[in-house]
């Protein structure tokens, strides 16, 4: 069997140094409960969501192997606020393959977006990016992902090596199940230095600083019937959600 190689954890009082350091930090899962002030159980609570993501319909590789949902929120100071339904839209020139089109995604489900332990994690993820960039108010896109292997091969990354057009991006791992593969790659925008590792147990987060690093994650293969690879993918952008009335720099 292939040895996976783990991340290096950063203690959540370190993690605005490493973020500043290096551009990107991941917490182990005990981190992540410490930094939000919650019990690992109340997120593993919300895992029987992740059965019941509908198709991502918009995959333009011909690919039946993700499902997903999508929500957005605005965080100022301590407050919380859901946003209407929107479609989530990227320009080409961050995503090549699905940039330029308006992608409505099912909504989250009400009892995940309206539970507080939910809110206390994305405010506490707001809090991390504030004391790196300075507290104002953070645009929040979150995606519910399952990346199944029922065709073969999954892609989490369809994309490739990418940034997403955001300030910071958390990638949190859920479930990763009968699967090899799935290994997440960073590297620094402009620059040759790079790391790789495996998020293998559940709610391991990566966070990234989108402006400084690349990231991407290669495709997962079934070790075992019925492999998937769940995650939940939370965005934070100052200014505004991406827009393509404006080209992608809403109030920018």
């Amino acid at each position: 069997m292939t040895q996976l190689l783990a991340p290096h954890f950063t203690a959540p009082a370190a993690l605005d140094d490493a973020l500043r350091r290096d551009g990107h930090a991941a917490l182990a899962p005990e981190g992540l409960a410490q930094l939000a002030g919650l019990e690992l159980a109340a997120l593993d609570a919300w895992l029987p969501a992740w059965d019941r993501l509908p198709p991502d319909a918009y995959l333009r590789d011909g690919g039946r192997y993700r499902r997903r949902r999508h929500g957005s929120f605005v965080l100022s100071g301590e407050a919380l606020t859901a946003v209407p339904q929107r479609a989530h839209w990227q320009p080409v020139s961050y995503n090549a393959l699905h940039g330029g089109i308006e992608r409505w995604f099912e909504p989250l489900e009400p009892a995940l977006a309206g539970d507080p332990a939910f809110a206390r994690l994305l405010l506490a993820l707001g809090r991390a990016c504030s004391a790196r960039k300075g507290e104002q108010p953070w645009y929040v896109e979150a995606h519910q992902f399952r990346i199944d292997t029922t065709d073969g091969i999954g892609r989490p990354t369809p994309e490739g090596a990418h940034r997403d057009g955001v300030d910071f991006v958390a990638v949190i791992l859920a479930a990763r199940e009968g699967v090899k593969g799935g290994e997440s790659r960073v590297f620094e925008a402009e620059g040759p230095a790079g790391q790789r590792f495996t998020l293998t147990r559940p709610w391991t987060t990566l966070l990234l600083d989108d402006e400084r690093v690349i990231h991407e994650t290669t495709p997962i293969q079934p070790a075992a019937p019925g492999g998937h690879r769940d995650t939940l993918v939370l965005t934070y952008r100052a200014h505004g959600f991406q827009d393509p009335q404006q080209g992608g720099a809403a109030n920018r």
